[in-house]
């Protein structure tokens, strides 16, 4: 298809990984500093989800020699590389199900798989597919993780690619797999080669039992996400772009209300998990942000402010920070306008230089605890939300205003040892109107415009 035609379901632009490794230069001048690689694994889709070959990289996207080539010169910048793992299930198209749909019952990879009865209908739906495949779709069918060779198979199948030099694996819809102690020996593996791989798994809700340490590093933060479009979105959500989907961004949220949400989000986890987690806006399962606040940019900037404030690690669906816009699934995946910047948002692409630029100038964004500052007290209406971050030199103060008129907050900095011995207490404005700020006794007072933020370093 024409590269700047709509997504379709089953179309395919003629991106590689030959053209993202020549585009590095301008993602590292964005502030990047690691890529997340949707399945890049040959597949019988253009969204590889159907995995057909787990240790070929697609033809399509050059191989496993433009891979090798695109992870050598991510590492030659310093950044980082972690690819999507789909190991619940596989294609049809797989070696090892096209050997059961051609050789039945005498396949020796018949219990890779449930099957239910005979004969199997991959293809043809007037009759039963008679094997589990994932949500009921035949092009997926489900691997019987239960089964010893299979484990080894797909464990294996992480170990390589650990070698092969990634520095992470997403894991996709890992809740699905119940074979006993699968990911806790999947982590030991690819540990085992690369002590800092990082594991994050594709779970929308509360994964206390996947975050205790012996399986996953963080999981993709949907309830961040949902939080931040609640309390940003307000009015603006546009509800049949969200209702129906994993998470629920809806409804609206006041300043209480979202802090609240947001402290009990941070309570679920050990600190050293929360400050691992993939915060995310959007992704390819979700419509953008953009058009999910009606084209909102004033919403869209202070979202971004948040994820690049937050605990854990922000992540950036591509062409977010041009404004790419996009419904649902697959208008969400449009292609990046690279030959025509003339139609890139410059005002969107500036906020998230400079929110990536002030998370990577101090480390207190990145590492420091969080503190709840405003609102203190349960009392409903109110729309500026504050916290701080903050370590032993720095703290950071950042307000939010998501409502649509100025408003004045008072928020009392948490005490930092280091810099009061050293006497320098003086606010500086990272981000506002100078004569925004002004001492209230031991308080600070800061006035925030409407669907604007203040940003200060104590």
């Amino acid at each position: 298809e024409a590269w700047g035609a709509p997504p379709t379901v089953a179309g395919y632009k003629g991106g590689d990984l030959v053209g993202l490794r020549e585009r590095l230069d301008y993602l590292q001048d964005l502030g990047i500093t690691a890529l997340y690689l949707n399945p890049i694994f040959a597949a019988t889709a253009n969204h590889r989800y159907h995995t057909q070959d787990y240790l070929t990289v697609d033809p399509l996207l050059g191989g496993n020699v433009a891979f090798a080539a695109l992870r050598d010169e991510v590492h030659r910048r310093g950044m980082r590389i972690m690819l999507d793992g789909v190991f619940n299930h596989c294609s049809r198209g797989h070696l090892f199900f096209s050997d059961v749909l051609e050789n039945g019952p005498a396949s020796p990879w018949i219990d890779y798989f449930t099957i239910q009865g005979w004969p199997l209908h991959a293809y043809d739906e007037t009759g039963p597919a008679n094997y589990d495949c994932w949500w009921g779709l035949r092009a997926l069918p489900r691997w019987n993780t239960d089964h010893p060779a299979v484990r080894e198979y797909l464990l294996r199948i992480g170990e390589y690619w650990v070698r092969q030099g990634i520095d992470g694996w997403r894991l996709d819809v890992p809740n699905e797999i119940h074979a006993p102690g699968f990911w806790a020996e999947f982590r030991q593996r690819v540990r085992a080669i690369n002590p800092d791989t990082y594991l994050v798994g594709e779970i929308w809700g509360d994964a206390s039992r996947y975050l205790a340490g012996d399986q996953f590093d963080a999981v993709m933060n949907y309830l961040f996400t949902e939080s931040a479009i609640q309390f940003i979105g307000q009015d603006r959500t546009q509800q049949p772009l969200v209702s129906g989907m994993g998470y629920h961004p809806y409804p609206a949220l006041d300043a209480v209300g979202y802090a609240n949400k947001i402290d009990s989000v941070l309570r679920m986890y050990p600190p050293e998990i929360t400050a691992a987690q993939f915060n995310l806006l959007d992704s390819h399962d979700t419509a953008r942000l953009r058009d999910i606040l009606g084209g909102d940019e004033a919403g869209v900037r202070l979202a971004t402010l948040l994820l690049c404030t937050f605990p854990g690690t922000p992540s950036i669906y591509y062409g977010d920070e041009i404004g790419l816009a996009g419904g649902r699934d697959p208008d969400n995946r449009r292609a990046f306008p690279w030959d025509h910047p003339a139609t890139w948002n410059a005002g969107a692409l500036a906020y998230h230089r400079q929110f990536i630029a002030l998370r990577q100038a101090h480390p207190a964004l990145r590492h420091g605890t969080y503190t709840r500052l405003a609102p203190t007290s349960d009392t409903a209406g109110g729309l500026v939300y504050a916290f701080a971050r903050h370590d032993a030199e720095k703290t950071i103060i950042v307000a939010i205003n998501a409502g649509t008129q100025t408003e004045r907050v008072a928020v009392a900095p948490p005490p930092a040892p280091s810099r009061m011995e050293r006497g320098d207490s003086a606010p500086q404005m990272l981000l506002g109107a100078r004569d925004a700020l002004r001492r209230q006794g031991d308080a600070l007072e800061l006035t925030v415009s409407p669907r604007d933020a203040c940003v200060l370093s104590l």
